[in-house]
């Protein structure tokens, strides 16, 4: 060895040896305590070998969340400057999905969350209860038709129910779903040809111009109606940022519920004593919920925001220029925040309310309590229908989609016990 010379690894997570994230989430557990290991801060590379730093620990994300020198317009990342950044990225639209309340800050964020709010008022998201009872209760009965020993859950219930709120509360048309969901599977996709990946964005954007335009012309009791009306002082919310907001609030709602969903029924299918307590009513649904939330939160990693100036996070410091990903999927089971045993699925655990899940911080999700309500009237629905559901499969044999940034299967083959 020669004097000097320091011939060890670096670890994981440093910026000598970053991270690739699987694109294919092959294992998601082994993938998050990977960047847990590795500090709050993990360098890490994106899909595209994209490199960027992970916050993976709870306080330092929190802290993070609500720094101001980190932000989320794109032109301070010093590789988009460069030029590095391919505008046929397949996260690209995640990246840079247009002017919205998600890609501003400071002033512009606070004008275009207070007309937002507007619209999506918790009386608005309240008065939905009814029609999602509705909406359950119609998949549940398709369910319970399905033949065959084991039947798809996701495809029958959990992918379709998010949808069909998410048309009724935008003022979508109905005959746009099934072409909806073929654009956002594109959109969220890691694996979509980069020739595919522009067209995708647009015909999404002209989706829902179209839909403004038509709104605009016959307004309705729906989100995008309200978007189109609402002002403050005033001010109103332009074309496109309409166009960006509804995007963003369909694109993140109904794959959130999915996830949530789905990932609540493989926790209480691989947990039947915790199935038990709920069912008997000694656990409330709410606490289902919220575990889930934390344990296998639907959003395993967020992009993205990026430093204005040098931030010191721990012994590490995110620098200048640099993106910043938040990933959701380590962070929900951090020792330090949720104990030693936060590997486990707990609907006991009183930690469970602390989890960050739906974000924090000024850009914390602003569909967080529509799809509490979702999940909290669907799962107790489904449960009192087939109190014996179980998984029809190992729940190694369960296929992630190949989404950086979604806790998502392929499907969610169960059966339904009678």
């Amino acid at each position: 060895m020669t004097a000097g010379t320091d011939t060890r690894t670096p670890a994981p997570g440093t910026e000598g040896n970053p991270i690739p994230l699987d694109p294919f989430v092959s294992d998601l557990d082994a993938e998050s305590a990977a960047l847990r290991a590795a500090g709050p801060l993990a360098r890490v590379v994106l899909p595209g070998d994209v490199p960027v730093w992970a916050v993976t620990h709870h306080a330092e994300a929190k802290k993070l969340l609500t720094d101001p020198r980190v932000v989320k317009d794109i032109n301070v990342w010093g590789a988009w400057q460069r030029g590095e950044i391919a505008p046929d990225w397949a996260l690209i639209g995640l990246a840079n999905p247009g002017r919205s309340m998600l890609t501003v800050d400071g002033a512009d964020h606070r004008r275009l969350r207070t007309l937002v709010a507007q619209a999506l008022t918790v009386r608005r998201v309240e008065r939905m209860r009814e029609r999602i009872t509705e909406l359950t209760e119609g998949l549940l009965d398709r369910v319970a038709e399905a033949q065959g020993e084991t039947v798809d859950l996701k495809a029958l219930f959990a992918y379709p129910l998010p949808m069909y709120v998410v048309a009724d509360l935008m003022g979508l048309a109905e005959e746009r779903l099934p072409r909806l969901k073929e654009l956002f599977e594109k959109f969220f996709s890691t694996q979509t040809p980069p020739e595919e990946v522009i067209a995708t964005l647009t015909e999404l954007a002209q989706i829902m111009a179209e839909t403004v335009a038509r709104k605009r012309e016959n307004p309705g009791d729906d989100l995008t109606s309200a978007l189109i009306q609402a002002s403050e002082d005033g001010d109103r919310l332009t074309d496109q940022e309409i166009v960006s907001t509804l995007q963003l609030m369909i694109a993140a709602g109904h794959e959130t519920t999915i996830s949530l969903i789905v990932n609540a029924v493989v926790g209480l299918s691989l947990h039947p004593e915790q199935r038990a307590l709920v069912l008997s009513g000694k656990v409330d649904w709410s606490a289902v919920v919220e575990e889930t939330l934390r344990h296998s939160t639907p959003t395993s990693h967020v992009l993205i925001r990026f430093a204005t100036e040098d931030v010191p996070v721990g012994d590490t410091v995110l620098p200048a220029g640099e993106a910043l990903i938040v990933s959701y999927a380590a962070i929900g089971r951090d020792e330090q925040a949720h104990g030693p045993s936060a590997v486990d699925f707990d609907i006991t655990r009183e930690s469970a309310n602390r989890h960050i899940s739906f974000g924090h911080g000024p850009h914390v999700c602003p569909g967080a309590a529509l799809s509490r309500l979702e999940a909290g009237v669907a799962l107790p629905a489904l449960y009192a229908r087939f109190p014996k559901l179980d998984l029809a499969v190992p729940a190694d044999e369960l296929r992630n989609k190949p989404v950086v940034t979604q806790n998502d299967l392929y499907e969610l083959p169960v059966k339904l016990g009678g």
